[in-house]
């Protein structure tokens, strides 16, 4: 039974979430699947992915081949480098423990990398709506600069009229 590591889509139109899911080939995209291996939202930013890494190496190991989309996010959270590094424990040319250390300062690069881009988007954002106040602000002093020698023009006829009405009394 040949198996995939594939996206099965979920979610309403125009809003899609995915599972990570081990299926037959042959099975339909949305349907019948061995085992579910996480998440994947691509609405948010940077896209929000779940994976069970472990389970994922372990179908690897056991011949699922993933698809393009599937294989770029096991590389995105480091399932295939696990499973490269397991595949060098088997061979003898590392230990368990020097794997697991790769792995690990791996992972702590890949985090600073994310927290990076996510700073950098919050800033983006806090930027824009900082010049988007000032462009606001500046339009309302525009207005109200426009709006100020139409209400001297209105106090001075008012002012006007009332001399003309005071002189007539008298």
């Amino acid at each position: 039974m040949p198996v995939k590591i594939r996206l099965q889509r979920h979610g309403k139109k125009g809003k899609p979430y995915y599972w990570i899911v081990a299926a037959d080939s042959r099975a339909k995209r949305d349907g019948k699947y061995l085992e579910k291996l996480g998440a994947y939202n691509p609405n948010t930013n940077p896209a929000t992915i779940e994976l069970n890494v472990d389970g994922a190496v372990q179908w690897l190991q056991n011949g699922a081949q993933p698809t393009d989309t599937a294989k770029a996010i096991l590389s995105y959270k480091g399932a295939m480098l696990k499973n490269h590094l397991a595949g060098g424990v088997r061979k003898g040319a590392l230990t368990e423990e020097q794997a697991e250390s790769k792995f690990n300062a791996w992972l702590e690069e890949k985090a600073a990398k994310v927290e990076a881009k996510t700073d950098g988007l919050s800033k983006a954002d806090a930027d824009a709506k900082a010049k988007a106040l000032e462009a606001e602000k500046a339009v309302n002093e525009a207005r109200i600069a426009a709006a100020a020698p139409v209400v001297e023009e209105e106090v001075a006829e008012e002012v006007a009229t009332e001399e003309t009405a005071a002189n007539e009394e008298e």
